[in-house]
């Protein structure tokens, strides 16, 4: 048994520096590394096996099964993430990986979306009865509403207390979720219904558009609705992007069954919920408190672009954190490969 443990000491010597290696950091082993620690482990689950039937070393045996159970623990089992630590992980990546992943559905949502507003926008401009159609019931904001009328909707509410302002916020975040629920759910019959409520979206703010362009409101305009406007639309163009996920799954589940294909999408959908009832409370605060403030145009405007801009930065950063870990899969796929 002396010839044994000599012969193979150095394998169970390299296990434990891989061990502990991986529980200090598992991001920074390189593939090699991880394919040599389950290598290493699946040898000494065989000298484990040897010493237990043909030794009474009783020593050695519980040296071998710690080493073999602790690596078994690193290879097959999820790492422990605390609450904290897992909450972080998805708002810094987590949300941004999930929408970059499925980024073909959201454009396709994001191009309903648009289609509708320039729709109604050339349609309201050729014949305010499409802006009647589009617009809701006793709203003021209507074809030929004055220049003053627009403003001062537009101007309202600057006055509040934080009181009404909260309680404006909260009722702005009930009713951009039951949109994006609405928008999301009812992607599993076939996505159709998530088309038109896209194209309907983006035809009320062509439609609220082109009635302030007509009356020679547009910086004003825009400096009003964009602020919240990019978070809030952006969150519900994902969940549009989620419904059409969830037709996908319906209408073409590929290899797999109908019912695994909408659990996987299901999965998508719901890490991608999250995050943008994040964003709809974010885009109900800014609404309620930016967007009802004294800040000139030129300020709401620049807040709009450096929304823009962190949600381009985000996104991009999600997408290059998705190759990377893409990329770490396909090495380990290489050298699990004979």
């Amino acid at each position: 048994m002396s010839g044994f443990v000599s012969r193979n000491k150095p394998i169970w010597d390299q296990l434990e520096q891989l061990v502990q290696q991986c529980r200090k950091s598992r991001r920074r082993m390189s593939p090699h590394d991880l394919k040599r620690l389950d290598t290493l482990y699946r040898q000494t689950t065989i000298h484990l096996s040897q010493v237990t039937t043909r030794s009474t070393d009783r020593r050695l045996e519980d040296y071998l099964n710690s080493l073999v159970s602790s690596a078994h623990g690193l290879i097959y089992l999820p790492p422990r993430r605390s609450i904290f630590g897992g909450t972080v992980t998805f708002l810094r990546e987590g949300f941004a990986r999930a929408v970059v992943r499925n980024w073909k559905f959201h454009l396709l949502s994001a191009a309903l979306v648009t289609f509708g507003a320039l729709l109604a926008y050339f349609a309201s401009t050729q014949d305010p009865e499409a802006a009647y159609a589009l617009m809701p019931a006793g709203d003021i904001r209507q074809p030929g509403s004055s220049k003053e009328q627009l403003l001062t909707v537009l101007r309202s509410g600057r006055d509040q207390g934080g009181g009404g302002k909260f309680f404006f916020a909260s009722f702005l975040f009930s009713h951009n979720l039951k949109v994006g629920i609405l928008a999301l759910g009812l992607g599993v019959l076939a996505a159709i219904p998530t088309v038109l409520l896209m194209v309907f979206n983006g035809m009320i703010l062509g439609s609220f558009a082109a009635i302030h362009h007509q009356a020679g409101i547009t910086t004003e305009f825009w400096a009003w609705i964009l602020p919240h406007g990019v978070t809030e639309i952006g969150a519900i163009v994902l969940c549009g992007g989620c419904g059409l996920m969830l037709g996908k799954a319906v209408v073409s589940p590929g290899i797999v069954s109908r019912s695994e294909s909408l659990r996987r999408a299901g999965i998508e959908a719901g890490i991608i919920c999250i995050g943008v009832t994040l964003m709809l409370i974010a885009a109900a605060v800014i609404e309620s408190y930016l967007r009802q403030s004294h800040l000139s145009s030129s300020a709401r405007l620049m807040f709009a672009g450096a929304s823009a801009l962190f949600w381009a930065i985000y996104l991009a950063t999600g997408a290059l954190r998705e190759k990377a870990a893409r990329n770490v899969e396909n090495d380990i796929s290489e050298l699990a490969c004979p």
